[in-house]
């Protein structure tokens, strides 16, 4: 067979080649999803709607973390319409406050008291401060946040609504929508956004 023939043969079987990676990957996240559906149960404040996806996660399941374009698009506009500024216009609380916050990786487990409010648990992904020397790597390290940003309002305002809902920005990223889904209440997205811009935060130390 001639070079050029061959060459047709593979460009038609790719179509296909593309499906069947795509059902198998389809297969998988079901048969996931039924595990999951089989082996949790539900307990105090975790309940079985946690296994409900919405539309952002489900597509992020369905095509691995990277939908389509167009599609991709339309959930990032959606997900950047549930961002609220502050109510009274100030995005800046108290800086120690924000640091314990960080620090308190208690909240929303079947344990904890649905009466105290969560932590943000900031340190397993991200660096804040030369003091931790145990942090997690998943995210950026935000040491020097708002010194590097200059501590602009452009950068509090965007950094505000990507700690609201990160999924306006990054559709699949794994940091938790802490405003959009009523993680953090007002109070501590403010005291959490102080200890990012505030000069005298260790973050900017």
């Amino acid at each position: 067979m001639h070079t050029i023939q061959r060459s047709l043969l593979l460009l038609a079987a790719l179509p296909l080649v593309a499906f069947a990676a795509d059902h198998a990957h389809v297969n998988r996240t079901a048969e996931a999803y039924k595990v999951m559906l089989a082996s949790f149960k539900a307990k105090g404040q975790a309940g079985m709607d946690r296994l409900k996806q919405d539309p952002t996660q489900k597509a992020c399941s369905k095509y691995s973390d990277n939908p389509p374009p167009k599609l991709k698009q339309a959930l990032l506009e959606a997900n950047q319409k549930t961002v609220k500024s502050p109510a009274d216009g100030k995005y800046l609380g108290d800086w120690k406050r924000g640091m314990a916050i960080a620090d308190d990786g208690k909240g929303l487990q079947y344990n904890d008291d649905p009466k105290v409010p969560s932590g943000g648990n900031c340190y397993a992904c991200h660096q804040l401060d030369k003091a931790h020397i145990a942090y997690g790597t998943i995210g950026p390290s935000l040491y020097h946040y708002g010194k590097n940003r200059a501590f602009s309002e452009a950068a509090i305002k965007l950094a505000w609504s990507m700690l609201y809902n990160m999924k306006g920005y990054s559709l699949c990223s794994p940091m938790p929508r802490f405003g959009a889904h009523h993680i953090l209440t007002q109070q501590q997205l403010k005291d959490v956004m102080a200890l990012l811009f505030d000069p005298d935060s260790p973050v900017n130390k």
